[in-house]
């Protein structure tokens, strides 16, 4: 196994088109090294975010260096970026694996007005955000797939556990993550849900990741051992390495965000209807909100003002336009931007 650790930067890059909540992807096509194959078969091209090495003779800073790279990648000029997190936990990247160095990554949020994605490559593309996590999107109605899939898997997760004390820790995180006995669903609790569905073998990486182990000639350490085979793990679109693990930390950090900062304003034009502001605050707390009280709360609470011009259209009654007022990110700092029920 080499020796030391690689750092890199990741940015999770996010728009709103229309009510779509999307991410910026990019290809990855890690290889088993020939030494390490069996058989013919190799672990398809996955979804990946985009990032690269950090490159300190080149950068004064990490986040300058991930706005080059994320710019170069995607094509896109990014607005508001923040850190999310590090992420440097053993054989993330599975080079690791077969002998490469411990891959260290700085996770960044960005957010940008939807526009085409391209980048110097043409490979960085759109997607749905909630292609990932399928039992986050709340909008329309309850996920199908939670009484379908998800909790009688969860439940069998949490009968199969190895003594009293691991049974009730089990109960205890699914009930919180997943409302398993009826509590009421927290938006925010999106990365314990993925990580506890990982560990539960219930998303591909999972399986994934313990296949790349054993080739590797390690004890897979990922989840439980004991869990079966046959559980269903079809659970979103696989993402390489711990992608969707990063873009369920950014998604978790989006909707805590919402309620006490503005920015979301960042993902709308310099104007904007009240009805469009609404369907993005809605794509990304992926909850739908009573219109009246959304209103309301926007124009008294001082976060837009309108411009005295109304939306162009044929047919129907024009609606007026808004734009952010600047001054409400010193004003209410610690405002609610999104009403309760």
């Amino acid at each position: 196994m080499t020796e030391g650790s690689q750092l890199g930067v990741t940015a999770v890059i996010v728009a709103v088109a229309g009510s779509t909540p999307r991410v910026v992807t990019v290809r990855s096509a890690f290889e088993v090294p020939p030494a390490f194959r069996r058989g013919d078969m190799l672990p398809p091209p996955r979804d990946a975010l985009p990032g690269a090495a950090f490159n300190p003779q080149r950068f004064r800073t990490l986040q300058e260096g991930l706005r080059a790279v994320a710019e170069e990648l995607s094509g896109l000029s990014l607005r508001y970026v923040e850190q999310l997190y590090t992420f440097g936990d053993r054989h993330r990247d599975p080079h690791e694996l077969f002998g490469g160095p411990r891959s260290v990554t700085v996770g960044y949020l960005a957010l940008v007005r939807d526009a085409p994605a391209g980048g110097e490559t043409e490979a960085a593309e759109w997607r749905d955000l909630y292609d990932y996590f399928p039992w986050e999107d709340w909008r329309d109605e309850r996920p199908a797939l939670l009484d379908a899939i998800v909790l009688p898997a969860l439940r069998r997760w949490v009968q199969a556990a190895a003594g009293e004390i691991e049974r009730d820790r089990r109960q205890e995180r699914a009930r919180l993550a997943f409302a398993l006995d009826g509590d009421d669903w927290d938006s925010e609790r999106v990365l314990e849900r993925y990580e506890l569905l990982y560990e539960a073998g219930l998303v591909v990486e999972a399986f994934r990741d313990g296949e790349l182990e054993r080739l590797a000639g390690i004890e897979p350490s990922g989840i439980d051992p004991g869990v079966r085979r046959d559980m269903p793990r079809a659970l979103g679109r696989p993402m390489a390495r711990d992608g969707r693990r990063i873009l369920a930390t950014a998604l978790e950090r989006l909707r805590g965000k919402l309620k006490y900062r503005p920015i979301v304003f960042e993902l709308l034009p310099p104007t904007f209807t009240l009805n469009q502001l609404q369907l993005v605050v809605e794509a990304l707390s992926g909850t739908r909100l009573h219109k009246q009280n959304f209103r309301r709360l926007m124009i008294s609470g001082g976060f837009v003002e309108p411009t005295g011009a109304f939306e162009s259209q044929t047919g129907g009654r024009p609606a007026e336009l808004f734009r952010f007022r600047r001054q409400a990110i010193h004003e209410r700092t610690s405002a609610r931007a999104i009403p309760e029920g």
